[in-house]
């Protein structure tokens, strides 16, 4: 019972804290008047769970829903900001490494994710890379992604522990 009252309370007060400042009208706040506010404010009761009840299981959810929160903020606000999908890879990923920083379990999982975002986010760069291939062997370029597929398939089926 404990554990919920920690997280209703954490969500209480920042959502209460959020629509007073609202009602208020705080002509400083005004950019976090929207719905990615509140999710960065669940995300973050979310953490502060996993800190204070020393509860792994809460890390992910937390930087996912404050990762995701401040993502769709930064879109809006910083011109630099990327826009690509992987930039939420990459935020879930982050989540995993977190997770495993704790548990000591996921470590894989979160480097082949953050690896395919980084490749998402540098997807131009990479098939550059690539150009050297040209040629004989342009179908590469085409087709590298059936390598993935490939390594998906063998780490399903054939490597087994």
């Amino acid at each position: 019972m404990k554990k919920n009252n920690l997280f209703s309370g954490i969500i209480l007060v920042g959502i209460g804290c959020y629509l007073l400042l609202q009602q208020l009208g705080i002509p400083v706040f005004t950019n976090f008047y929207s719905w990615q506010t509140l999710v960065i404010l669940v995300g973050i009761a979310f953490l502060v769970q996993a800190s204070v009840e020393n509860n792994p299981s809460s890390i992910l959810p937390g930087v996912i829903l404050v990762g995701f929160g401040f993502h769709f903020h930064a879109i809006n606000q910083l011109s630099f900001w990327p826009k690509q999908p992987g930039t939420l890879l990459f935020i879930v990923g982050l989540g995993m490494l977190f997770t495993y920083i704790k548990t000591k379990n996921g470590l894989f999982h979160s480097i082949v994710l953050l690896f395919v975002s980084l490749l998402f986010l540098n997807y131009g760069r990479f098939i550059s890379w690539l150009g050297f291939l040209e040629g004989s062997f342009s179908f590469i370029l085409d087709y590298w992604p059936i390598l993935l597929v490939g390594i998906g398939f063998y780490l399903l089926f054939i490597k087994k522990k």
